[in-house]
């Protein structure tokens, strides 16, 4: 194992999310069956997730990004959204499953499921790789979940910590003492 500055403790080991992500393509692929799906990513966090995603779904897949950031100056949210970067393709009529690294409060996406459905896309649906309930304070369920996770702070995977541990290939909680 690499070494890290801090002492992180592993949450679900890379086998465990590779098996959870087959998974969760699968079952992507048996509701989409005969369609086509568009993919869209939450940037930065949910890009290692959804390039996996991808891969493991059987239907004809699209992908897209967007950037949004809800957080002021903080680590708490502000509750207000700002897009970041938009999407390249309209979603008017298609099938959309918003893709996030993980699921807090539920603001950002929201947020995001109105603003997409406000644009024309024919079904929405929302994929994310952890899902922490105990932070929610938007009524929010993801239609496609990987890990429902406890209320701790989650690196790996895509997931940062000062911009530090995107890059693991498993997800791990990073231990202050």
């Amino acid at each position: 194992m690499a070494e890290y500055e801090d002492n992180i403790r592993v949450l679900y080991s890379e086998e465990e999310v590779d098996r959870r992500i087959r998974e969760l393509g699968a079952q992507i692929s048996r509701d989409y069956a005969g369609k086509s799906v568009n993919l869209i990513g939450i940037l930065k966090g949910a890009s290692f997730f959804m390039c996996e995603l991808a891969k493991r779904i059987t239907v004809p897949v699209y992908i897209d990004f967007m950037s949004v950031s809800s957080y002021g100056s903080g680590t708490e949210s502000s509750g207000v959204v700002k897009i970041n970067k938009d999407l390249d393709r309209p979603v008017e009529g298609l099938d959309v499953i918003i893709v996030e690294d993980i699921v807090d409060s539920g603001r950002t996406l929201s947020y995001l499921t109105k603003f997409l459905n406000n644009r024309g896309a024919k079904s929405l649906r929302v994929a994310t790789l952890l899902d922490k309930p105990a932070r929610r304070v938007v009524e929010m369920i993801p239609d496609y979940r990987g890990f429902e996770i406890p209320d701790e702070f989650v690196v790996g995977y895509g997931m940062d910590y000062d911009q530090k541990y995107r890059n693991l290939p498993f997800i791990g909680v990073v231990e202050t003492e």
